[in-house]
Parts: C-alpha cells; structure tokens; sequence
C-alpha cells in the first residue's frame, strides 16, 4: 500500500532540496527521521516534518506500523518562481529569482510490491529479513572472480628491474648515464 505526503512551495531551491532528498531515498522510515535529525542542511527540517507526517497518516489511517515503512519515491520538482529585482549600475536592474520546491514522498509497507529500483529492491529485502529474524551472514553468496587472460597483473617491481632489450638510446637527453 503506498502512503502519499506532499509539501508544496517549499521556499528553497530544488536542486539544494535534492540533497537532503538523495540521503533518505530508498532508507526504513524510522531510520531515515534519525539521520535528518542530525543533517544539518536547511531542507533536512522540512522534509523531517513531512516523513513524521506521512508516517502518522499511515498510522492513523491504515494501521501500518512504523517499523514495516520505508521510503520507496521521493521526488522533488520545481515550483513556481517568485521574481524580484536589484538595483545596479547605471540604472539597471538586475534579476532575482527566488525558487520554490514541491516535495512528494511515498511511503511502502514492506510486503507491498517489489519496487523497479535495484537500491529500493535491496532495501525492501534487508527489511523482509529483519522482519523475518533471519540473518543477513546466511544469505551471504560466493563470488568467483575469474582473471582476465588479456590483462595481467605486472608486479611493480618486477617491472622496474627488467631493462629494454632495444639497443637504441634517446637521442636527446639532457643528462648523459654513465
């Protein structure tokens, strides 16, 4: 089920709005209010109070508890531009625009569908886990890595002991080896 929070004309520029937004994409509710509690960004506020509201309605509306929630989209977009001028030099004006922000945040319950993305599929199964009881060290897979033939690994040193086997010297150096 997916639980939808807006907060519209948010008086901060998007692109600094995305910051604080990219930190708790993908993250356990509970655990991304803890980490906006220590950001120290302008926009970490805003968007605290939002997830804390959506986190409720959640609560209220749909008996889901906070523990199976995590943040499955967040998006920020653009807003309506408030435009100001500033004097300047010889009588003109220069333009300010003061951006504004609309945040969307979606919030899943941990047996809802399985998201698109990689990082929120792998978030969505540490929670299932954890859920479960089960250990993330049984699910641990080997990982064979094979070497490459075309590409092998030249130890440096071996490197710099070997000379060229070319019996010309460089025409031009400035030192002479003697």
């Amino acid at each position: 089920m997916e639980i939808k929070a807006k907060l519209n004309y948010l008086r901060i520029a998007p692109r600094k709005v995305r910051l604080v937004a990219n930190m708790i994409r993908g993250k356990k509710a509970q655990a991304a209010l803890s980490l906006l509690d220590f950001v120290v960004k302008r926009p970490g506020l805003p968007i605290m109070k939002l997830l804390s509201s959506a986190i409720a309605n959640a609560h209220n509306n749909f008996h889901i508890e906070p523990e199976n929630l995590f943040i499955s989209k967040i998006t920020v977009d653009e807003g309506p531009m408030h435009k100001r001028w500033m004097p300047r030099a010889r009588g003109v004006a220069g333009p300010i625009h003061k951006k504004t922000s609309h945040i969307t945040l979606i919030l899943e319950e941990v047996g809802g569908k399985i998201p698109s993305s990689p990082i929120l599929r792998k978030a969505k199964q540490e929670l299932k886990a954890e859920s479960v009881g089960t250990n993330k060290e049984e699910k641990t897979e080997k990982i064979i890595v094979k070497e490459n033939p075309k590409f092998k690994s030249i130890d440096r040193n071996e490197k710099l002991r070997t000379k060229p086997t070319t019996g010309i010297k460089k025409m031009f150096r400035r030192k002479v080896i003697g």
